[in-house]
């Protein structure tokens, strides 16, 4: 038996309603006819997601899909179809449409027209036009161009500069999404989930700038095709690999370089991506460990790759295989101790897609994805070792149908399926030449389902609806064994369930309904409404994304988290679009919230024996301003929020702010051409103290100094602010020249302002002579930190 998860009626009936009448307007009329096709990159040969093809006699279009697919349907008759991307050069022609007609727009980009542009993977009204909210799509170019640590290029660390996106720290790549956690982002490369997404404990991303070719994020309004996360979504899509000649390109900077070759296996027909990274931290230190040192060994370095590969069978059919793999590896040694330890951790992702065009009216894409993320921690003493290791496997076959009924409606429809295994804390040992195993390895498995359709719905000229409904089940399934025990914990009797039978199933309806409402044609009144249900959930110990936090199914104990968030704004551009400006209020409430109980440490029971359940609920308003044309862009994005948490079982039963509850959050980002060799940016941030913890008494007891704590995050950290700076310069292009390249020169947190990464208490003194003393500090991580970096194309 499922268990249902009612939603609010009111706000259900209205989305179902408003769906039940969209549906119903999608009639065919007689004598019209369909042109479709595909935009691409006349360099490249790659698909161009979000063109618009528009009809200059219309005031109606469309937008490109993921695949750079279009259609849209017209009266016989001769019209004039322009293409349009922005950084290319529009594309207008005219067709006699008296049958179905296929045709491929083929855009040049400006840049090889010696135009100096700033390249954004978005229509420069999009903002406005479309009923989308909170959507953000990001350009490589822009991202390469902004300072960051140590100069690594970074697609996280550029997103947290967008109002309603909280980082979680010092240097960290964790996204908090309008008052959510880190685990409920759905963050996608090529339609894999990723579960961990930073190197070097977070402090880096995992995704590699040259091999992306699309960035979107979607923070309120989610579109019914995506779930099982409450806050945002993030997808990611890598190149396809240049169709019509290979070139390679890469990066060195102070801690690591990157390489990627790509180009045709067969031209116009096959081509192919390889994009490489690995960090040399471990080997820049080893000379400054001598080998007398106790710590001689120690070190750290991470890698991915990034691959695909693809190939066109006919016009119809196209298959893509792309994979993704990774690895953080720390090791640390102690000779005096005898002690080692090693500490690999990683994702690895591969993706098979099947695209095929049924008709002009009808697109589809059928994916088959692998997705594993492994952590371990091994260790050695003299004769004695242990291995404790987590991680989660998924296997999924999805498939999306996009059907262009008519200009004024864009149906989504299609479902998935995905196989989950959960491998929370699995320890084992050796002493001498005895093994043991216990069996505590708590493995959990997992079916999840869903079902979707969506239509983007152009009522008239001022009104357009997104309206969608998810249907989402979710069973936990044998093997598995339940046991039930006393008040010390001793097993009294269980139940065992045998392989694919049921444990417990969860199941429910997540409408989604966007609205847009234009004033005129650079104004617009956006509002959403969207039920969310996420049935896997990272528990976490700590205030950061660590490698160590737990991925954890919906069980008969931990039951799905849910939410509704509703959202309404104002969007409006100025000066043909140069300025974007929007004004969101948002307000999010969250269902069965989960944290670790009061006073726990770890151990090997099953964790979710120690969970706490609770509600949370966040609100705010963001404020932003984009200058996207001309030598000055940018843009300046602030954000107002609360967000709050209530567990009975916590901070006596009394509501208290999240760890990730930020008041004030400003950043500001500029680039500016100064010539055709010199780029200047910069990036000025500044964020309200995180939200902590602290003693607020001390007391002695038989000798020892015990401490009593604050009500749960009752303080705040000072709060964090930047200043980072960046020069690009990029030398006459020369012809003759094999290689190309740019060099970028920035500097990290410029006046070297010391913020705070975590307060620790220091004792000094004895009790027993009176000269004890307790003292506050503070540490922070990074003062000024300046680094070049040279990237290069052949």
């Amino acid at each position: 038996m499922i268990e249902a998860l009612q939603p609010a009626d009111c706000s259900m009936r209205i989305i179902l309603i408003t769906i039940l009448i969209a549906l119903s307007q999608c009639v065919h009329a007689q004598n019209k006819f369909t042109i479709s096709g595909y935009v691409k990159d006349s360099l490249s040969g790659e698909t161009l997601i979000g063109a618009s093809v528009s009809v200059n006699e219309k005031t109606y279009g469309v937008n490109s899909n993921q695949y750079g697919f279009f259609s849209i349907t017209l009266p016989e008759g001769l019209y004039k179809i322009t293409c349009s991307f922005v950084g290319y050069e529009s594309q207008e022609s005219e067709i006699q449409l008296s049958k179905n007609t296929n045709f491929n727009f083929v855009l040049t980009p400006k840049i090889s027209t010696n135009q100096t542009v700033v390249v954004s993977s978005k229509r420069r009204d999009g903002n406005v036009k479309n009923a989308q909210m909170g959507k953000i799509d990001l350009s490589m170019e822009q991202v390469k161009s902004l300072p960051v640590l140590f100069g690594e290029i970074d697609i996280m660390k550029t997103l947290q500069l967008l109002p309603g996106v909280q980082n979680a720290g010092e240097g960290n790549t964790g996204l908090y999404v309008r008052g959510g956690g880190p685990d409920q982002n759905l963050i996608l490369l090529d339609d894999a989930i990723v579960y961990n997404t930073g190197h070097l404990f977070g402090f880096f991303s995992i995704f590699n700038g040259d091999a992306i070719k699309n960035t979107s994020l979607i923070k309120g309004g989610m579109p019914a095709q995506y779930g099982g996360r409450l806050s945002s979504v993030l997808d990611i899509a890598m190149k396809e690999g240049n169709m019509n000649k290979f070139e390679a390109e890469g990066g060195i900077g102070l801690i690591a370089s990157r390489l990627s070759i790509q180009g045709p296996l067969k031209k116009n027909k096959a081509s192919f991506i390889v994009s490489a990274r690995r960090t040399y931290i471990d080997v820049l230190t080893k000379p400054f460990i001598k080998k007398s040192s106790n710590f001689y060994g120690s070190g750290y370095y991470f890698y991915d790759l990034n691959t695909k590969v693809n190939y066109k069978f006919s016009d119809k059919d196209r298959l893509y295989l792309s994979g993704y793999f990774g690895r953080d590896v720390f090791d640390f040694k102690n000779a005096q101790r005898s002690f080692s330890a090693n500490i690999p951790w990683g994702n690895a992702t591969a993706t098979l897609r099947w695209n095929h065009v049924f008709n002009q009216k009808l697109f589809a894409n059928t994916t088959l994805v692998y997705n594993n993320y492994q952590f371990a921690f091994n260790a050695e003493q003299q004769d004695f070792a242990l291995k404790l290791s987590s991680g989660i496997h998924d296997l999924t076959f999805k498939t999306d149908f996009d059907y262009y009924a008519s200009p004024q409606h864009k149906i989504k429809f299609g479902g998935l399926y995905t196989y989950h295994t959960f491998s929370p804390n699995i320890l084992s040992g050796q002493q001498d030449t005895t093994t043991f195993q216990p069996n505590n390895s708590n493995k959990k498995y997992a079916n999840e389902t869903a079902l979707y359709i969506q239509d983007d719905w152009a009522v008239n000229d001022k009104l357009q609806v997104n309206a969608g409904l998810r249907w989402s089940t979710f069973s936990q399934i044998g093997p598995y064994t339940t046991y039930i025990t006393d008040s010390n914990g001793n097993k009294l009797d269980s139940t065992v369930y045998r392989h694919g039978q049921t444990v417990k199933a969860y199941g429910g309806l997540e409408p989604r309904l966007t609205l847009r409402y234009a004033l005129d044609d650079e104004t617009s009144l956006k509002a959403s409404v969207g039920r969310n249900m996420q049935y896997i959930h990272l528990v976490s110990n700590s205030g950061t994304t660590l490698p160590t936090d737990l991925w954890v199914p919906s069980t008969y104990i931990v039951k799905p988290q849910i939410s509704w968030q509703y959202a309404a704004g104002i969007f409006k551009n100025f000066k043909d679009n140069t300025y974007e400006t929007s004004v969101e209020l948002y307000y999010k409430q969250m269902q069965n919230q989960i944290e670790y109980k009061a006073g726990y440490t770890p151990s090997l029971k099953d964790p979710e024996q120690d969970f706490v359940f609770g509600k949370g609920w966040s609100y705010g308003a963001e404020f932003y301003v984009n200058k996207s044309k001309g030598r000055l862009t940018g843009w300046v994005g602030y954000t107002l929020s609360w967000t709050w948490r209530k567990f009975p079982l916590l901070n006596n039963g009394d509501a208290y702010p999240a760890k990730y509850d930020r008041r004030h959050d400003l950043s500001i980002v500029a680039s500016y051409e100064l010539n055709k060799h010199w780029k200047l940016s910069a990036i000025f941030v500044y964020a309200s103290g995180n939200a902590t913890t602290l003693p607020t008494q001390f007391y002695i007891i038989n000798g020892v100094l015990t401490q009593e704590y604050s009500k749960i995050n009752q303080y705040r950290l000072p709060s964090y602010h930047r200043l980072d700076f960046s020069a690009t310069y990029t030398p006459t292009y020369k012809p003759n020249k094999k290689i190309h390249g740019s060099w970028v020169f920035s500097i990290y947190n410029v006046y070297s302002r010391l913020n705070p990464y975590f307060i620790y208490f220091n004792q000094t003194g004895s009790p027993y002579n009176g000269t004890l003393k307790v003292e506050a500090r503070q540490v922070s991580l990074f003062p000024i930190i300046p680094s070049v970096t040279w990237n290069f194309k052949l």
